[in-house]
Parts: structure tokens; sequence; C-alpha cells
């Protein structure tokens, strides 16, 4: 694949999982606007709050759906089981997907590297735990909808 296509590829994947998250935080919130207020209330701007929902894109923190206090247990169980050394903050950033990776890698058939990138990668062995532990039903596709977020909560609240 050449560099053009895969910028492209990773584009139309944002893209998708950007509104698969926005419908989601639409019917939960009642409105899209609903979901852009509350990135606001939590002190992130409306641009902020769009590319941490984004497939590939940097982000300080990636949490998929989860609450902070949902995320710290991930975290926490990420550092007892998978080398993550980074605070618990409730916020999963690089240094927690590097060390999801590494599980991912070993039990779930991750091929990519541990680099800490919430890339298409990372989502597909993620997608597998999920149907396979957590009740996720949904085939692959790219999209981090309201389905692949409440198997991450059951994921997150289970550890």
């Amino acid at each position: 694949m050449r560099p053009h296509e895969r910028t492209h590829l990773r584009r139309r994947t944002a893209t998708r999982a950007f509104l698969g998250f926005a419908i989601g935080a639409g019917l939960a919130a009642g409105s899209l606007a609903g979901a852009t207020a509350g990135a606001a209330a939590d002190g992130r701007d409306a641009k902020s709050a769009a590319t941490t929902t984004g497939v590939g894109i940097p982000a300080s923190h990636n949490n998929l759906g989860l609450t902070t206090a949902e995320a710290r247990k991930v975290q926490t169980w990420l550092a007892a089981h998978w080398q993550y050394t980074g605070s618990i903050d409730g916020r999963l950033g690089t240094s927690s997907w590097a060390a999801m990776q590494r599980c991912l890698r070993t039990d779930w058939n991750y091929t990519g590297p541990v680099n800490g990138d919430l890339g298409t990668a990372t989502l597909k062995s993620l997608h597998k735990m999920l149907q396979t532990n957590w009740g996720l039903t949904d085939p692959f596709d790219g999209v981090i909808g309201p389905r692949f977020q409440a198997a991450f909560k059951r994921f997150a609240n289970g550890v």
C-alpha cells in the first residue's frame, strides 16, 4: 500500500469512528450539542473532544467511552499485569495503550507495533477480546459505537 493510500485509509477510518461516536453520543445525550457541551464542561473544547474519539489520531487521551473512574480501573489492571508504569489518572494515553497492546499481542493476535497508537490493528484485537469475553456481538467495522463502548465498560468494571 502506498503512503498516500495509507493516509486516505486512516482518514476514512477516523471519519467513520467519529461518526459512530457522534451518533452514539447524540443518542445518549439527546443531541450532538449535548455531547459537545459535556466536553466543554470538563475543560476540553469541541475540537479536542472530536479528536480524542478518532481512530489513529494522536490525542492526549482516548478512553473510548469510559469514565475517568473506569479508565483508572483499566490502568490499575494494566500496571498489575502488562507493565504499565504511567500514572493512574483515568486518562488512557499512549502508555496505557502500549500496555494494552502488550496484552493484545499475547492473548488476542495483535501483530502491530507496541507504540501506544490507537489504530485499526489495536482496535481490531481489542474488538476480538470484547467479543470473546465481554458480550460484544457486532462484527469489526472500525467504528467505536455504543455497543463497543458498552462492552469496553463491562471489561473496565470487570478487571
